[in-house]
């Protein structure tokens, strides 16, 4: 399965917050063996969030959305996939409930803009959330897959566990280990750990397909991710093994810092 991330929120269009969530997402995909090409932020506009699906189910069959499930007039990632899909909207019974059950303990009457958050498409799978009032859904049709999450990190990243149990980890039949080489910074180890020098000393191990082998500079120094895909994890760090010693090797033991699995 193709998995493609779309962000929405004109807050992140402008540049007011850092979007977490797609990093998160898209590290979560690597892990279970999702492969996840593509990656868009969109403002809160339904028109320009339904050009942004037709693009992305051309690129893969399944898309996962954050943000725009709120009760504000710009929450409109909801309405705009019913729509898309062409659902008919239906109420929720248990969503209500919670939400129904927030308001009492605040001591306030449910108001119709929150009250819209029960709203969910027809036959589609609904995430409750447990740590705010949007819930989440996944929608199957057509031989595409939706996955809509709320926008907020703390709701967010719970949910998508509660996505990944319902629905992701069926979808993958290969498991991603990946084991990080950090190295020291200091130049006086008499080793420049620039990321050139370092995939000069890896040779030809960067030029492996599975494991892989792949080096990127920090701040700080320079680190190395040997990767491996297999039916199981167990497998995969069996199979990674050899290629992480070689590269340890390479690299030179004294100039290793810390090596951890990601």
């Amino acid at each position: 399965m193709v998995v493609e991330i779309i962000s929405v929120g004109t807050e992140l269009l402008m540049g007011n917050i850092v979007n977490t969530n797609a990093q998160h997402i898209a590290q979560k995909l690597a892990h279970m063996g999702l492969d996840a090409y593509y990656q868009t932020v969109v403002g809160d506009n339904p028109e320009r969030l339904r050009a942004a699906l037709d693009v992305a189910y051309t690129r893969g069959d399944c898309v996962i959305t954050t943000g725009g499930l709120g009760p504000t007039k710009d929450d409109l990632t909801k309405e705009m996939l019913i729509s898309y899909f062409g659902c008919t909207p239906v109420e929720d019974e248990e969503a209500l409930r919670r939400l129904e059950e927030r308001a009492k303990k605040r001591g306030v009457p449910l108001s119709e803009s929150m009250r819209k958050q029960a709203t969910v498409p027809s036959g589609a799978v609904v995430l409750q959330n447990d740590h705010g009032t949007a819930p989440g859904v996944i929608i199957e049709k057509d031989g595409r897959v939706c996955i809509m999450l709320p926008g907020p990190p703390k709701e967010m990243k719970p949910m998508f566990e509660t996505a990944c149990d319902v629905f992701l980890r069926k979808q993958s039949n290969k498991a991603f280990v990946s084991m990080n080489i950090k190295l020291y910074s200091m130049a006086e180890q008499g080793f420049p750990v620039g990321e050139a020098q370092v995939a000069d000393r890896l040779g030809a191990l960067v030029d492996g397909e599975n494991p892989t082998v792949a080096t990127y500079a920090k701040e700080d120094g320079c680190l190395v991710r040997v990767t491996a895909a297999a039916k199981t994890a167990d497998e995969a760090r069996t199979l990674l093994a050899p290629t992480l010693a070689a590269a340890k090797a390479a690299i030179g033991e004294e100039h290793i810092r810390y090596v951890e699995e990601d």
